[in-house]
């Protein structure tokens, strides 16, 4: 008896035979290894008979074949009697069970920022303490700033109030710590931070920076994550470079016409941004930033501010008798504190540009003892920085209190802050680091007030004994 019936596989009609020894062998087309030897075959239409082993191989010539850079796959569809086949469809299901595809469950969008841990103002204030010395009510105008800038990006869709940001415009002398202080909050934030200079600013069109490019270097700041650079800081510094220029008859292509480029990007707006490079002109592509969400710090020298708060505060009482001297307020080193808005837009800063810095504070110029507070106080102190280099020699540094007071005295002379320090030290330690690698014996040195005033040598400890090695200072 014969019992007809097609192959679930092939749709070949099979003969189900009472005697199976009549059925002939199967034999692979390819390699002729018969059916017992190589397993079950693949039947394929015209009586083809292929083993799994050869129909692997010819899959994977074929895939070799397709990532070549000169195969053309339009040519193999074209060939004749050639057709994809799964092999999957081969496989047995009750031993090879094909694993469900589970979809991926979508990862819940977790916040930019933990309000948990925000740090709060005081905590931000004190890590500023450990590294500027004074400047207290600039330290807590920005403790306060960034604090509330985290809170809005960590509420920004939490609720239908929508917290506007407060930029700021940080004013002081040079080398009061504009800049080192949003250096130091680099170190304490999470938020990407970009510094930007705002000298190399032009209009667009024009050679220079275009505005953008402080956009662009806060995204390279926070790897090319867009979505992370939405929510950072960027520190524009010499803002007062970029104010209006006075009796010109030429375009103000980096004064004005600056000014009035950023107005949006203060504001808040979308802007496209190269990936990778400062400048659109470079063949990358480019990306957009919204600002919106963007803390933006603004600070400047402003050096001929204080001229123009003398003059206004002048004129308030100039007649009468009550009316102040003309030099009353010459030496007064908080006069950069009663600046106004109407001051800034006789410097040359415009009106709109002003409006989107709510935020104004002022640094106060540094006196002597601040300036002995910065040689040996904060974290990095300059002095701490020259006894770890002495330190490797094996030798210890120390400076006499007169010492650094000639050393604040000087500073204060050079009118240039925090920097002349540095000037200063390494002018007096240069023959110090030089002599003393000379000596393995040496042991310790002591600067002076004679040292540092011209008249002196600096205190050379050998052993326990006190004898000078260096002669005294040039005149300085």
């Amino acid at each position: 008896m014969t019992d007809k019936y097609n192959d679930e596989i092939t749709g070949n009609e099979i003969e189900d035979q009472d005697d199976d020894k009549d059925e002939p062998e199967k034999f692979c087309m390819l390699c002729g290894r018969p059916e017992k030897q190589a397993g079950k075959m693949i039947d394929l239409p015209n009586n083809i008979h292929i083993c799994r082993d050869c129909m692997q191989k010819s899959f994977d010539s074929m895939n070799q074949q397709m990532n070549n850079a000169n195969f053309n796959y339009n040519d193999l569809l074209n060939m004749p009697n050639v057709s994809m086949i799964d092999l999957t469809n081969f496989q047995n299901p009750v031993n090879h069970p094909q694993k469900a595809k589970h979809k991926k469950k979508d990862k819940k969008a977790e916040p930019v920022l933990d309000l948990k841990k925000i740090p709060a103002p005081h905590k931000i204030k004190a890590t500023l303490d450990e590294y500027v010395i004074g400047q207290e009510h600039a330290k807590k105008v920005m403790a306060v700033a960034v604090y509330n800038h985290y809170k809005r990006v960590a509420t920004d869709t939490m609720d239908e109030i929508d917290i506007e940001k407060s930029n700021m415009l940080m004013i002081g002398p040079t080398g009061s710590g504009k800049t080192y202080l949003v250096k130091t909050l680099a170190k304490l934030l999470d938020v990407p931070l970009a510094i930007a200079d705002a000298t190399s600013l032009t209009e667009a069109g024009y050679i220079g920076d275009d505005i953008e490019s402080v956009v662009s270097k806060l995204l390279a700041a926070a790897d090319n994550d867009v979505e992370k650079a939405e929510h950072g800081i960027i520190f524009i510094d010499e803002i007062d470079k970029i104010a209006k220029k006075k009796n010109t008859n030429q375009r103000d292509v980096s004064g004005e016409a600056v000014q009035q480029g950023m107005l949006k990007l203060l504001e808040g707006s979308e802007v496209e941004v190269p990936v990778g490079a400062n400048s659109k002109n470079a063949m990358v592509p480019l990306t957009t930033v919204n600002t919106r969400n963007i803390l933006f710090i603004c600070g400047g020298a402003f050096p001929d501010l204080e001229n123009i708060i003398k003059e206004r505060l002048n004129k308030q009482a100039s007649i009468g008798f009550y009316a102040d001297l003309k030099d009353k307020y010459d030496d007064d080193p908080h006069l950069l504190e009663k600046v106004t808005v109407d001051d800034l837009r006789n410097f040359g800063m415009i009106p709109e540009f002003l409006g989107r810095l709510p935020v104004i504070f002022t640094l106060n110029g540094l006196t002597e003892d601040m300036l002995v507070q910065i040689l040996r106080e904060p974290r990095n102190a300059i002095l701490k920085q020259y006894q770890k280099l002495l330190a490797l020699d094996e030798v210890k540094l120390e400076f006499e209190e007169d010492a650094l007071r000639a050393i604040a005295a000087k500073a204060m002379e050079r009118k240039t802050g925090a920097r002349a320090l540095r000037a200063i030290l390494e002018e007096y330690m240069l023959d110090i680091m030089y002599e003393i690698p000379k000596d393995d014996s040496i042991g310790e040195v002591i600067i002076t007030r004679g040292y540092i005033e011209g008249n002196g040598a600096p205190k050379i400890l050998l052993r326990g004994q006190e004898v000078p090695l260096l002669g005294t200072a040039g005149n300085n």
